[in-house]
């Protein structure tokens, strides 16, 4: 995948940049800090900090672009139809293992047909993402879920990625790099576009945020 836009986040580096229009759509949500679990309002989390109790105890309210059904379809198919192609052929090739190859490529085909038409829609309906003045988090995966939830205070880097069919489809991913040993946030399937308002968003926010982000 390719790096496209990158931002320097956390710290008060520097005087914070006025936020786009776009960022009305940004509403309080609920944060965790380090390696914490989600905590509820006015609850003592990390080294003292409390979360605010005008945060809600709520899931992301964005859905990530429809687009990115087509995106993980495709990614689905670069999986499924070559080792379908693979079985077709060795079947052709090794009479003395028709048999088995074939019944090799029933499964494959059936499995992986259902495995193209389901995957993507359910992916779709669960990931959500959101970024407000006090955090960014995100739901991802489909039969095995992630919640993950970060203060804007531990946030260090911002970035958006675009892969080959990222970019065919307008799509792009923002990486939150934190101060967390459980790693970076990711927001998949974003429009390009605004997925750039939203790293240009997160970086101006944490700019105006004294600390370290450690």
């Amino acid at each position: 995948m390719v790096g496209v836009t990158g931002r320097r986040a956390g710290g008060a580096t520097g005087g914070a940049r006025t936020a786009s229009a776009a960022d009305a759509r940004y509403v309080p949500a609920m944060e965790t800090v380090g390696d914490d679990e989600t905590v509820g309002d006015g609850m003592p989390v990390g080294d003292g900090e409390t979360v605010s109790d005008a945060l809600a105890l709520r899931p992301p309210r964005h859905a990530v672009d429809p687009r990115a059904v087509r995106w993980w379809t495709a990614q689905a198919l670069a999986l499924v139809v070559p080792a379908a192609v693979a079985l077709a052929v060795a079947a052709v090739v090794l009479s003395g293992a028709r048999g088995p190859l074939l019944a090799a490529l029933a499964v494959v085909a059936v499995v992986g047909a259902t495995y193209v038409v389901v995957m993507p829609r359910w992916r779709y309906r669960v990931h959500r993402w959101e970024t407000t003045d006090e955090a960014v988090y995100a739901a991802s995966g489909w039969i095995w879920q992630e919640w993950r939830v970060a203060p804007l205070s531990r946030v260090q880097t911002v970035d958006t990625v675009r892969g080959p069919l990222q970019q065919l489809f307008g799509l792009a991913t923002v990486t939150v790099t934190t101060a967390s040993a459980k790693g970076e946030i990711t927001i998949d399937g974003l429009d390009h576009a605004l997925a750039v308002e939203v790293v240009d968003h997160l970086t101006a926010t944490t700019e105006a945020i004294p600390g370290d982000a450690t």
